[in-house]
């Protein structure tokens, strides 16, 4: 079990299975074919980044350095949160960039939703964390992980 603490974007708490990018996501190819599907979940389709491709992304804990790409990377985080098929929590190892924030953002403010943002968290939470583990996070900021051999 290991304890972190970064800056609350979007406070929230709760316990969720971590998705675990070691690379920036790119929001518009992670998540716009499944809003464009209306699909009842989020299946990463970035074939270029292996660690969100193909997994579930809705309802878990995305632990991640930053989003990268288009422009559109917020309206594609408040379009799958008013779809409510958005990850539960984005945790962000670096500091935030600005399309992700104006997407949770937009989203807290239009869409009432519950999405959980915290950054600079370090890079440490990236070396630490697998996919299949755990978090337990605080409104605090202070994240827990529990990995998969301690459940």
């Amino acid at each position: 079990m290991k304890e972190f603490k970064g800056r609350v974007i979007n406070e929230g708490e709760g316990e969720f299975e971590c998705v675990v990018s070691r690379q920036g996501v790119n929001t518009l190819a992670t998540f716009q074919k499944s809003a464009l599907k209306n699909a009842k979940r989020v299946i990463g389709s970035d074939q270029n980044n292996p660690d969100v491709y193909g997994k579930n992304l809705t309802g878990v804990a995305l632990i991640l350095p930053q989003t990268i790409g288009s422009t559109t990377g917020g309206l594609v985080i408040q379009t799958i949160c008013q779809m409510g098929i958005a990850p539960a929590a984005m945790l962000f190892s670096e500091e935030i960039d600005s399309l992700a924030a104006s997407g949770v953002l937009l989203a807290k403010i239009w869409e009432n939703s519950k999405i959980i943002a915290i950054d600079k968290i370090g890079k440490e939470i990236l070396e630490s964390a697998n996919t299949g583990d755990r978090v337990k996070i605080s409104k605090d900021g202070t994240i827990t992980l529990l990995s998969k051999d301690e459940l």
